[in-house]
């Protein structure tokens, strides 16, 4: 079934949805495809754990600024520039990666990676809004999630496999390099100007903060946001830090720590999966906080097993598992609840709520590598102090009440007058 257009022809479904399908791909596997070369790099770079774990926080920082001014700018001139612009950056920078003299070059070119990376994600959404309704968006939107839990599975194998078997770290962005490139051509080729002249809005990044103003003053929106980004934290000092602990303090080897990663992110997205299901059994609050507490009893179980020196393979994988299986139940409804908040700005709230996610991760991040390579508390502190705050910032929720003209307030409105 084709996808209406606003160019002269119309884009068939299948084709639409795989090119916006690769461009929310490419963001992630280029966050998590280099985390097994972590230890190589910082060896063949001349710095430590958190040197190397910088250029992850540079990507992340990258990522935020980039959704809060390309979002805007493609309200303003139109989906097709900025996307095309963004992905033809994202393919040198990424290319340029692969050259990098020394770990300051390397930082800096992260954060035009993900920044120029961030058009892809945040465009392709709006994308979506602007060519699809109902059911057909609903679907649209179904793949793009489906692939974000599929991403951090598949990239730490590859990349395991490239830094092992393709002439070490810099392979991986010369690998990176070409799946943007094919992004950037997939998206000139399959992407038409979803957005008329007559739709633009005009106001930029100054309407943007206005409008993030706005949702800033909801109480609950503030604490469901807070729950997901700091749960984000949480695993964002896991992805940091995994290489490290994985490899130097469990003695995996290169392959054997990217297949325990991608079991982790299995776990999660299985879990996000059952997820789904709940929602209409349980309410999405009640799943919430066992969500949270999932992770705090078991990040701060694998903090004390540490801190007692009792850690092994086992309890580590085991607890690692636990909490992943408690962030599959956070991520959906955390945000369907902040964005339930505000429905007079969902876009907005959904930019905010994104930005949040990837600055917290990107403070993170160097946090965990500020102990040495070889030992596993700083990590462990980080996860569990993490969701800890998450689990506390569900105190600004309490007197949750659904804004009228969200589905909720709907629901319970309906059924309150039946009573």
């Amino acid at each position: 079934m084709p996808i209406p257009s606003t160019g002269a022809a119309q884009r068939p479904a299948a084709l639409l949805t795989s090119t916006l399908a690769l461009l929310s791909f490419v963001l992630p596997l280029a966050t998590d495809m280099y985390l097994p070369a972590f230890p190589a790099m910082a060896d063949d770079l001349g710095t430590d754990a958190s040197g190397v774990q910088l250029t992850l926080t540079a990507f992340l920082f990258g990522t935020a600024a980039g959704q809060l001014v390309l979002g805007p700018l493609s309200d303003r001139y139109g989906r097709r520039v900025p996307i095309l612009t963004g992905a033809a950056v994202c393919t040198l920078a990424t290319a340029l990666c692969a050259a990098a003299p020394n770990l300051g070059v390397l930082i800096v070119l992260r954060f035009v990676t993900g920044f120029s990376g961030a058009a892809g994600l945040v465009v392709g959404r709006a994308v979506i809004s602007d060519v699809a309704t109902g059911v057909v968006a609903a679907r649209l939107f179904g793949v793009l999630m489906a692939l974000g839990g599929i991403a951090p599975i598949v990239a730490p194998l590859a990349g395991g496999a490239v830094v092992s078997n393709a002439g070490g770290w810099r392979s991986v962005f010369w690998t990176l390099s070409g799946a943007s490139l094919l992004m950037f051509l997939a998206a000139l080729s399959f992407i038409p100007e979803s957005l008329p002249k007559e739709r633009r809005r005009p106001g930029g990044v100054g309407a943007t903060l206005q409008a993030a103003r706005s949702v800033l003053t909801d109480r609950g929106y503030v604490g469901y946001t807070l729950a997901f980004s700091f749960a984000c934290g949480a695993l964002f000092c896991y992805i940091a830090g995994s290489a490290f602990l994985l490899q130097n303090v469990l003695g995996f080897t290169v392959s054997q720590a990217s297949a325990a990663f991608s079991l982790g992110a299995l776990t999660a997205t299985l879990s996000s999966t059952v997820n789904t299901n709940l929602v209409g059994r349980y309410h999405p609050r009640l799943l919430l906080r066992i969500g949270l507490a999932t992770m705090l009893a078991a990040t701060t179980a694998a903090l004390l097993v540490t801190l007692a020196g009792q850690l092994n393979r086992v309890l580590a994988l085991g607890l690692i598992g636990i909490a992943f299986l408690g962030i599959g139940q956070v991520f959906g409804t955390a945000t369907a609840l902040a964005i339930e908040r505000v429905p007079h700005a969902a876009g907005t709230g959904s930019a905010v709520l994104g930005t949040l996610q990837s600055v917290l991760g990107g403070v993170a991040s160097p946090l965990v590598g500020l102990g040495g390579e070889d030992t596993a508390v700083p990590l462990f502190i980080g996860m569990a102090g993490c969701s800890l705050i998450a689990v506390l910032a569900l105190l600004l929720t309490r007197e949750d009440t659904p804004p009228p003209g969200s589905p909720r307030h709907d629901t319970e409105h309906a059924a309150n007058t039946a009573n």
